[in-house]
């Protein structure tokens, strides 16, 4: 890989842990993987249920497990693997936040993670996987999580915008790679998982790169 440290993002449902953890075992990448199950956040299905009423406990737990995670991951660099992938950055705190907190609550809480973040490494490459509404939904009621089921289309649109938003603040910071898999099938289909292997594995320039298969 042409990079060290390589960040899979997407909406919910877009395939980001099914393709990191491929690439880490086909490549020897270090994985690390968002720990967001409800053993580990308790607040995630009450969200779902309730979403005014426990957003703000919702985010700051990921906040802490995201900060946990990454300071004990990134920190320990080994001589095992080639490079590290995740299948998130951690600024999605920011663009979830913002699409579930009331305007006082996100203030408050991107202190937080401006103050607890501020000396995190970004990645060198930010891959995000873009589908349609109607692959999301088709792709979240297919792994079967009971606390996902009752996410609406206007959940995931305002939460795809929020992406879009946060990549056109970073156009000049990151390298970011923007992949249509709309027409992709990564897991069923090995020419298509090789069409993005080939698609990452590109020496980027800073700014933000769009492919459509």
């Amino acid at each position: 890989m042409n990079y060290n440290f390589i960040a899979i993002e997407g909406t919910i449902g877009a395939g980001k842990t099914t393709l990191s953890t491929r690439i880490a075992n086909d490549f020897n990448g270090k994985l690390v993987l968002e720990e967001f199950e409800a053993d580990k956040n308790p607040f995630l299905p009450k969200f779902y249920k309730e979403p005014d009423k426990y957003a703000f406990q919702l985010e700051m737990t990921f906040l802490a497990l995201r900060f946990q995670q990454l300071k004990d991951k990134l920190a320990n660099l080994d001589l095992f693997h080639d490079f590290i992938i995740s299948d998130y950055y951690v600024a999605k705190s920011l663009i979830f936040s913002r699409n579930n907190l009331q305007e006082d609550e996100y203030d408050l809480f991107a202190r937080f993670f401006n103050i607890i973040f501020s000396n995190t490494p970004k990645p060198e490459l930010m891959v995000y996987l873009y589908l349609d509404v109607d692959h999301l939904q088709y792709n979240i009621r297919k792994r079967g999580r009971t606390y996902e089921q009752d996410i609406t289309n206007e959940y995931l649109e305002n939460v795809q915008r929020g992406y879009f938003d946060f990549i056109k603040q970073q156009q000049d910071d990151m390298r970011i790679l923007i992949l249509d898999t709309n027409k992709l099938d990564f897991v069923a289909n090995e020419k298509d998982y090789q069409q993005i292997i080939e698609a990452i594995d590109q020496p980027y320039d800073i700014g933000v790169h769009r492919i459509e298969f």
